[in-house]
């Protein structure tokens, strides 16, 4: 079953390269009481998530920070050591976006946001989409078509979506 609007977030857990070495981030303690912005993209260092996607939400920032958004969490199904050493190339980590791996991509199935692209080497990766959380629970949710675009998830059509 594909996340809607209105659903819930699974108990899932994500991976974030701590000072020791990788951490566990409860998606559930994460969301609770919260309110967040959660975007996903195929894969790190790939190219549209790279001068597209995330550009996107460092450009957005501010504007969500003045909606009250309590954090802004890009995810991919990549492992923590990847999703660091990409927060750090792009800026995100500087803007203050926390980058979180799902390693196996048990979230990603959850939510069954999970594709193959054999021709670009990518087997069970996300789609890409945005989506706004408050307290677990989904509020809007962008899902792009097509893997290799980024109009609809990107952090400006979110934005005007809350």
């Amino acid at each position: 079953m594909t996340i809607s609007t209105g659903d819930t977030l699974p108990e899932a857990e994500l991976l974030k390269l701590g000072e020791n070495g990788p951490e566990a981030v409860s998606v559930s303690a994460l969301s609770k009481g919260r309110k967040l912005v959660i975007f996903a993209v195929p894969g790190a260092f790939t190219p549209t998530c790279s001068v597209a996607h995330v550009p996107s939400f460092i450009r957005t920032k501010a504007g969500f920070d003045a909606k009250g958004v309590d954090e802004i969490i890009c995810l991919s199904v990549n492992d923590p050591f990847v999703m660091k050493a990409w927060g750090e190339a792009t800026g995100a980590t500087e803007a203050g976006i926390t980058l979180l791996g799902d390693p196996q991509g048990a979230f990603t199935k959850a939510i069954g946001m999970d594709f193959d692209a054999p021709p670009a080497g990518l087997i069970g990766r996300s789609k890409r989409y945005a989506m706004a959380v408050e307290d677990g629970k989904v509020t809007v949710l962008h899902v792009e078509e097509s893997p290799g675009t980024c109009e609809i998830s990107g952090g400006e059509a979110l934005l005007a979506a809350l």
